[in-house]
């Protein structure tokens, strides 16, 4: 994964100009059809039931995975295509922390879920 503009600006300002940053109570798993970039200007999924999930997190070493797996409602409409996840500080807007493009793009049709198993997400800073 790839930090968002956003949030390499807090840990620069964190680190190094010694500006407080407070971490978000709950991050957000949310599913894209077009790459987020570090800007956010990909395309969220939107419509047929979808909604950011909430994600939780264990950190070991440099890199942060899901400790239960995230699971979509069950798409009433046709989402298109998912190639991309990013996370967000806020289950709706808020700011974009990081971002991915999926292993294999998936087609999401009304009736399928689309679901992340455990420890299958994973951010690594080098």
């Amino acid at each position: 994964m790839s930090f968002s503009n956003y949030l390499e600006t807090k840990v620069l300002d964190h680190v190094f100009t010694n500006t407080a940053y407070t971490s978000p109570s709950a991050v957000y798993v949310a599913l894209f059809t077009s790459n987020p970039a570090e800007d956010g200007s990909g395309t969220e999924v939107s419509g047929g039931g979808y909604a950011r999930q909430a994600g939780s997190f264990s950190v070991s070493g440099n890199t942060a995975t899901t400790t239960a797996a995230i699971e979509y409602p069950t798409a009433t409409d046709n989402y298109g295509t998912v190639t991309h996840v990013g996370i967000y500080d806020a289950s709706t807007a808020g700011n974009l922390l990081a971002y991915a493009a999926l292993t294999a793009s998936k087609t999401i049709s009304s009736g399928d879920v689309f679901r992340i198993p455990t420890g299958d997400l994973d951010i690594t800073l080098d």
